[in-house]
């Protein structure tokens, strides 16, 4: 396999690791703004998943345990604390009755749309950062496997 020159592979990691900062701004971003709306983060994740659910497809607790990437119990004890908090309500499946479905109430969509509306304004921001280090790790790579095929660059960049 083929490695890059030194420098390019310095230049690669700056790049990776300026895309995870950016990535974890926005993180911290919108934590920061549930905990100010009176959520926890995992409860504004449960809120956009169920809101952003594709068309045709039930909000189950299976269904959002695997978008939020959480145990199925987890995902019952979040649910429930968001239906006592009142955004969301929690109904049996009309075809199968030991699966629950998920739905924002009114004052769940509220919620979720002040906040949709700050990450939105938020993603405008950054957008165009991500957008760049994304296209210099898809130039990099596409350069690595280019190199890989011809197997002719070495460690210090020598044929």
């Amino acid at each position: 396999m083929a490695t890059l020159p030194e420098s390019a592979a310095r230049r690669r990691l700056q790049t990776l690791a300026d895309f995870r900062y950016t990535l974890r701004q926005f993180l911290q971003f919108s934590e920061s703004c549930a905990v100010a709306a009176g959520l926890q983060p995992q409860q504004h994740q449960l809120l956009l998943h169920i809101a952003g659910a594709p068309d045709g497809v039930e909000t189950t607790v299976s269904y959002a345990a695997e978008r939020l990437g959480l145990r199925h119990h987890s995902v019952v004890e979040l649910s429930k604390r968001c239906e006592e908090a009142g955004w969301i309500h929690r109904r049996p499946d009309t075809h199968d009755r030991r699966c629950v479905v998920l739905a924002l109430t009114a004052e769940g969509d509220r919620v979720l749309e002040t906040l949709s509306d700050a990450h939105e304004r938020e993603l405008y921001e950054l957008v165009p950062k991500l957008v760049g280090t994304l296209k210099s790790i898809r130039g990099s790579a596409a350069s690595r496997q280019a190199a890989d095929a011809d197997g002719t660059q070495t460690k210090d960049g020598q044929e």
